[in-house]
């Protein structure tokens, strides 16, 4: 990345090394996700950063160096490039601080690690940690068709559950919810009062939990059909910036409109997120639905992020 708010570019870098709590990492996988846009745009609430830098702030590889775990070790690590000075995961090799580092066991391929990440993370500690997610109950899913909802779906299935409906845009979106395991899918459209009609109906009267990446509209319906004790959690703004909720309805139902970053959590409660999540993964109850391509293709990678496609992973050219 030469200069924020332009695409990166294919170029030589400074090898990075190893150094007191850093250990070296061969990177095999790395995704490509809206926050490595967002941290390049120069214009985020983390300021614009310090370039030239690559870009990336998770990914998956083996231990080249280390002074905690053995060379050969395969890991997932987090960066934060983009975020503070320093370099990510879109290159063949990274440098990272120990404690952002997660030991990965067999069972699901470099790739389909890197895609899962950090938005499983999210999904899983949303479900588990902030809405307190009770066998039985009925979940809700906005933007099921993203990564975040695609793993949320498959999470509230895994946790037991009893309905999951999803919320989706595209027809290819919907197409993503319905094989993540979603049991009715329904589309956005028409006027806020007729989503919720839609949203209602789906979801038998009501949603114990909604999983809300979206905000906007979308949760302004999603907030008018909880469930007496609802849990609305938001952790993120893919569709607008701000929603609007009825005082009446969340005060009549003691719901909850709470809110969820990954920057929250300890290094202890992201790798046991990832963790569980792979173990669900390798029995084949959730993934995220992705493209790989090599990593001299990674401005096109870059590009279908932009466009709100398909995860994108890249691995060694």
């Amino acid at each position: 990345m030469r200069e924020p708010g332009r695409p990166p570019v294919v170029g030589e870098h400074p090898d990075p090394a190893a150094g007191p709590d850093r250990m070296t990492v061969r990177v095999t996988a790395a995704p490509v996700v809206p926050l490595d846009l967002l941290c390049a745009s120069g214009t985020s609430y983390f300021g614009r950063p310090a370039v030239p830098y690559v870009p990336g702030v998770q990914g998956v590889g083996v231990v080249e160096e280390s002074g905690v775990l053995p060379a050969g070790t395969r890991v997932w690590f987090a960066t934060s490039a983009g975020m503070a000075p320093g370099d990510g995961s879109l290159a063949e090799r990274c440098a990272v601080p120990d404690a952002d580092v997660v030991p990965l066991p067999d069972g699901v391929a470099d790739p389909a690690v890197a895609a899962l990440g950090l938005s499983a993370v999210a999904a899983w500690m949303s479900l588990t940690w902030r809405a307190r997610l009770q066998s039985g109950e009925t979940v809700l899913v906005l933007g099921a068709g993203g990564a975040v909802g695609q793993v949320a779906v498959g999470a509230a299935r895994a946790l037991g559950a009893g309905r999951v409906v999803a919320l989706c845009r595209s027809d290819a979106a919907a197409e993503r919810a319905a094989r993540a395991g979603a049991d009715e899918v329904v589309r956005t459209g028409g006027d806020v009062a007729a989503l919720a009609g839609r949203l209602g109906a789906a979801c038998g009267g009501a949603a114990d939990v909604v999983v809300d990446p979206v905000f906007g509209e979308a949760a302004t319906a999603a907030s008018r059909v909880l469930a007496p004790g609802g849990r609305l959690v938001n952790l993120g703004g893919s569709g607008a910036d701000t929603a609007e909720f009825s005082s009446a309805a969340l005060r009549s139902r003691s719901a909850d409109v709470l809110g969820y970053t990954n920057n929250a959590l300890t290094a202890e409660q992201r790798a046991g997120a990832l963790t569980a999540v792979l173990g669900h993964a390798a029995a084949g109850a959730l993934g995220v639905e992705h493209e790989v391509r090599p990593l001299d293709r990674g401005p096109e990678a870059w590009a279908a992020t932009a466009a709100g496609g398909v995860r994108q992973v890249l691995v060694p050219a």
